[in-house]
């Protein structure tokens, strides 16, 4: 199989603290020296939130602005993807970075529960996000936590709410919502291929020691995959992930393994129809 894979990473997340995993990084600093090492690895997309210094989470514009600067800078090329999700902010404040123009950003266009809380994506507010994501030219990754949020995509790329074929992430194992399920999962590939065309490019995300699963499936099916300290904090039961690196070599390590080439930062932007950098 010749068709190269996407790895994104994402490093941080919302939740994972220093004293789950020491190598969570939380700093801008230390987010963009873990980024660095992860793109060397092979991840080609960088999925980014931000933290204030006490480790709690914010939308604010200008650590996203700060981050964004330094990964252009020390990994060159590297698609950056910022977060607008509902653990890191509320209402518009969640779209707050993205006048700054990133390449992509995450963009759940249904609600759904999480462990502890309902994720709320009111249709007004996911309007506006894609709206403001028209405005400022950065394509969303649609994060499907449930089947129907893949049909809204459809139906928001039908009002022209979203320009271009949508990127489709199946996330899976976060309690409450989806599980891990095989046959789901090839639902899910069958109904964004009927959707969107055969040649649609997606990606899966595990959480949790699903990770792995998760990224097994997506690169033996043809997909792309999400790895990263945000979803999974692990090697296995015994051993923490000593970095993000470390779970992009496991991700690489599946590659080989099914005969598929890693996505450069060049073959993953002309994937996902993204201009080279101007920076």
């Amino acid at each position: 199989m010749s068709n190269p894979c996407i790895i994104c990473v994402a490093i941080t997340g919302s939740v994972p603290t220093k004293a789950n995993n020491p190598a969570v990084p939380i700093t801008v600093e230390e987010q963009i020296e873990s980024t660095q090492e992860a793109f060397e690895a092979g991840a080609s997309i960088a999925h980014c939130h931000v933290r204030n210094d006490d480790g709690t989470t914010t939308s604010d514009p200008e650590k996203f602005g700060r981050l964004m600067e330094g990964l252009h800078t020390h990994c060159p090329g590297m698609i950056v993807q910022l977060s607008t999700g509902g653990r890191s902010g509320a209402g518009q404040a969640r779209g707050g970075m993205l006048p700054l123009r990133p390449d992509m950003a995450s963009l759940s266009v249904g609600s759904n529960n999480f462990p502890t809380r309902v994720y709320e994506n009111p249709p007004d507010l996911v309007a506006w996000l894609a709206s403001e994501m028209i405005k400022y030219n950065v394509k969303p990754e649609i994060e499907a936590f449930d089947l129907s949020h893949i049909f809204q995509a459809k139906l928001m790329q039908d009002r022209g709410e979203l320009q271009g074929t949508p990127y489709v992430q199946f996330v899976m194992g976060v309690k409450n919502a989806m599980p891990v399920d095989r046959e789901v999962f090839d639902f899910y590939i069958r109904t964004v291929k009927r959707l969107f065309g055969e040649d649609a490019p997606w990606c899966a995300a595990g959480i949790g020691p699903n990770q792995i699963v998760v990224n097994e499936w997506a690169i033996a099916e043809g997909g792309h995959a999400r790895t990263g300290l945000e979803d999974n904090m692990r090697l296995d039961r015994e051993r923490l992930a000593p970095s993000n690196a470390a779970l992009v070599a496991r991700a690489v390590e599946l590659c080989e393994k099914y005969e598929r080439p890693v996505a450069s930062w060049q073959q993953a932007r002309a994937i996902l129809g993204l201009a080279a950098p101007a920076h």
